[in-house]
């Protein structure tokens, strides 16, 4: 959201809203689920390919050397072995597609926040936005009720972490370490995530 309003990507009135509300979000009256969701909607009438060409941009310039190297290598040695991976996040579809192409999974298999496109065109209409109990909801509707293991680093993914045969918090937020403590579910800690207990 910050990126595509620096780099002039939307326009200054859906910059205007969006940083408005970004603003009630952070100071808890707007919810998770409205502030995922407008931050999808702020592309309204912009070019779906457009915003692909941007996402891409924006992943490789952003996020391509913070993949945890633990998780690659895991991902790689699953899909070997014809594990099917889905991906479940509040974020945009447009980056997350980007950012799974290197790990070989089909825009099909992600479930993330997205719009309704018309004629190339994103519009304001919402599809989905999968953040707390939506993410259980949208891997069940896509099929997938108990999957064999889930890994996830935000009380936004403790609903997602619960439906699974095995539940592993990565790198997880103060909040999801204290869910994770009352499931009993094992927290894995990247080479360099490791907090300090000072």
């Amino acid at each position: 959201m910050v990126w595509s309003i620096e780099e002039g990507i939307v326009s200054r009135n859906a910059s205007d809203w969006i940083d408005s509300r970004y603003r009630l979000y952070r100071a808890g009256t707007v919810s998770e689920l409205a502030m995922c969701g407008e931050m999808v909607q702020i592309y309204d009438g912009l070019s779906e390919a457009e915003i692909r060409r941007a996402a891409a941009t924006f992943f490789q310039s952003r996020f391509t050397d913070k993949i945890f190297p633990e998780l690659r290598s895991l991902v790689d040695a699953l899909t070997e072995r014809g594990t099917q991976i889905w991906v479940v996040s509040s974020t945009n579809n447009w980056v997350i597609e980007e950012g799974v192409r290197s790990f070989q999974v089909p825009a099909s298999r992600v479930i993330s926040a997205r719009a309704k496109v018309v004629n190339g065109v994103i519009t304001s209409k919402l599809i989905d936005v999968p953040t707390g109990e939506g993410k259980a909801r949208s891997l069940i509707a896509a099929g997938v009720a108990a999957p064999d293991v889930v890994f996830g680093n935000s009380v936004h993914d403790a609903a997602m972490l619960e439906i699974a045969l095995q539940a592993y918090p990565v790198n997880p937020t103060p909040a999801l370490v204290a869910i994770a403590g009352k499931h009993g579910w094992p927290i894995f800690y990247p080479e360099g995530t490791l907090p300090s207990s000072t």
